[in-house]
């Protein structure tokens, strides 16, 4: 091939398909033959060609592809995993290496240009290096930017062997600036892995972005909004603030979610000058930069204004089902399809029927199917009950220096100690931080403990419980408390369950192997409110539960009984709300025995 033409042929590859294609022609073709570079080239522009098969009937062209590599996390973020964990896939039904880049390789030829890697935790996945080398790869084919989402963790010693392989974009979640508050929402320690990760990243030059997700919950860590902001003064980072979303099992609220509109308004508030920035194009967030500022600020309204209408991604489960939608149930196992022997065309005719089967957008925030889809950490990527969560009160505190920019608090001790009375809190480390007691040095021991309480009820309630009295069982209030089942059967078996989770619900109790639980339910009358002054003569109705609970173990089975008790007159009090909510009170909830440990045997007196 004569000088003259081989510059023609450069200059046009890279007119056409830019220097990544030129490099891949130049390093490969410069001892060929005519015929050799004529092939090379036809070969690129038919790889260059987007596959029907990744354009859904709404004309979205799908030319994004997130991978999840593993099901497992070393975090239990509960806005991702639901308390009781998940199960897992067994390890034969994860997609193996080859799998991966098979898949990734026909999804490139396809037409997709960006792959990001997500979990679980995907630098859990062991031969993450390889994973990422071998993605890089397919840059020839039409591969553009490999991205990864990790927690942290376990990154920073990690990053720049990632990076040198080809890892170009970085997302790195962390919804708090407070360690113990971090603890609170990830359900582990781990704080200061995750900013030395943030610090490696904002220093790698081989990183084209880096960008910080933060799930933004009410009364949780909305407060620390302004916070993250001054995080992009100095630092050339995109902090993206995503809306809490429902998955199953993560106890999804309404009125948890803070809309992104009302996050602009309060950043609005402090920077005046805050402007809109250009979208790159199909981003799920809307950008925002304030003058002056190394960094921008993104918002994902994934509930209160959707972006479905240009959505180019799809998603690859670990144990290789494709979802086409983060919020749809639906999902085709592409893995199967693999391994009854699959041709590649036919796994593009099976990607091709889910991307048409797409549709034009997910279901409204309340009508979001949290039953029959995954949890997010089964998903990748970024209910039934409502409960409410109480505002967390902000610390003393001092900075963290990331970067020499004051910026993180460290918790200062918030409890103190007699030294003259010789008084310790044992759930209290020197550091002032909370830490479960050390049990394991105890003997086992049979430890018994029994506690009480009451709920004073009105007359009608009394009457209703003990079928007793004139009771108008034709009243509605009356048959739907009645609709409910049997007052005392209920609340006793919510006590017996609640004894059995008191260490899910306290979050410094030990897990025990309770050996019996014993609690009853004993209606009274001309009982005395101790809240009431003797002489007033004031005599209730009331309900007492009383709860004995025995376990081997270390450690004492107080608040055991404590909850036990605690549980049953709670629900006492949601079986007869319909005819006596406002009139109930509960108290007087105490232990009243116990027996084994340390500190000996113990009887209130009456």
């Amino acid at each position: 091939m004569s000088h003259q033409r081989l510059n023609w042929l450069c200059s046009a590859i890279s007119r056409k398909y830019g220097p990544t294609c030129l490099r891949y022609y130049s390093q490969n073709t410069r001892t060929s033959s005519r015929a050799n570079a004529q092939s090379k080239i036809a070969h690129i522009d038919a790889q260059r060609q987007f596959s029907p098969a990744l354009t859904d009937s709404f004309h979205r062209r799908h030319d994004y592809l997130r991978i999840s590599l593993t099901e497992r996390c070393n975090l239990r973020c509960f806005y991702c995993m639901p308390s009781e964990g998940v199960e897992l896939s067994p390890a034969d039904h994860i997609l193996t290496d080859d799998e991966i880049i098979r898949l990734a390789n026909l999804f490139v030829r396809s037409g997709v240009t960006k792959i990001r890697l997500t979990g679980g935790e995907p630098t859990i996945r062991k031969g993450l290096d390889g994973i990422i080398r071998r993605l890089n790869e397919l840059r020839p084919l039409g591969l553009q930017s490999i991205g990864m989402t990790t927690n942290g963790m376990a990154l920073h010693r990690r990053l720049p062997l990632y990076i040198k392989n080809g890892l170009t974009h970085l997302n790195l979640s962390l919804d708090t600036l407070d360690p113990f508050k971090f603890e609170l929402m990830t359900r582990r320690p781990g704080h200061d892995a995750v900013l030395r990760s943030l610090s490696v990243a904002l220093h790698s030059q081989g990183l084209q972005s880096v960008k910080l997700n933060v799930v933004v919950v009410k009364g949780l860590n909305d407060s620390e909004v302004l916070d993250f902001v001054k995080l992009t003064a100095d630092k050339n980072i995109s902090v993206r603030f995503i809306e809490f979303m429902p998955f199953t099992g993560n106890k999804w609220d309404k009125a948890k979610m803070v809309p992104s509109s009302q996050l602009l308004d309060i950043i609005s508030r402090e920077y005046p000058s805050i402007t809109r920035a250009p979208d790159e194009l199909n981003d799920t967030a809307r950008s925002w930069k304030i003058p002056g500022h190394a960094g921008s600020l993104g918002f994902i309204s994934s509930m209160s204004d959707h972006f479905c209408s240009s959505c180019n991604r799809l998603r690859l489960t670990a144990d290789g089902q494709i979802k086409v939608c983060l919020f749809d149930a639906k999902e085709v196992s592409l893995r199967d399809e693999i391994r009854r022997g699959a041709s590649d065309g036919e796994l593009l005719d099976v990607i091709g029927r889910a991307v048409h089967g797409k549709q034009e957008k997910h279901a409204g925030m309340e009508d979001i199917d949290v039953i029959t889809n995954r949890p997010m950490i089964l998903i990748g990527g970024i209910q039934p009950r409502k409960s409410r969560v109480r505002p967390l009160p902000r610390l003393p505190a001092r900075s963290y220096l990331l970067d020499g920019t004051l910026l993180l608090p460290r918790i200062h001790r918030r409890w103190s100690s007699s030294s003259q009375s010789g008084l310790h809190l044992t759930h209290i480390g020197p550091d002032g931080r909370p830490c479960m007691v050390d049990v394991s040095s105890k003997d086992t021991t049979k430890r018994s403990a029994t506690a009480s309480g009451r709920i004073y009820i009105p007359k009608s309630a009394y009457d209703l419980v003990t079928e007793s009295g004139n009771v108008d069982f034709t009243d509605k209030t009356i048959q739907k408390a009645r609709s409910k089942g049997d007052v005392m059967t209920v609340a006793q078996l919510a006590a017996i369950m609640g004894c059995k989770r008191t260490s899910d619900l306290i979050p410094l109790c030990h897990p025990l192997q309770i050996s019996n639980v014993s609690v009853t339910l004993t209606p009274e009358r001309g009982v005395c409110l101790v809240s009431h002054p003797v002489d007033e003569g004031t005599l209730e109705y009331s309900i007492k539960c009383t709860a004995t609970v025995v376990c081997e173990g270390k450690t004492g089975v107080e608040m055991e009984a404590l909850t036990a008790v605690s549980v049953g007159l709670l629900t006492v009090w949601d079986m007869l709300k319909a005819v006596a909510g406002k009139e109930m009170k509960i108290g007087e909830i105490i232990v009243v025995h116990k027996t084994g440990g340390k500190s000996g045997d113990f009887t209130r007196s009456p």
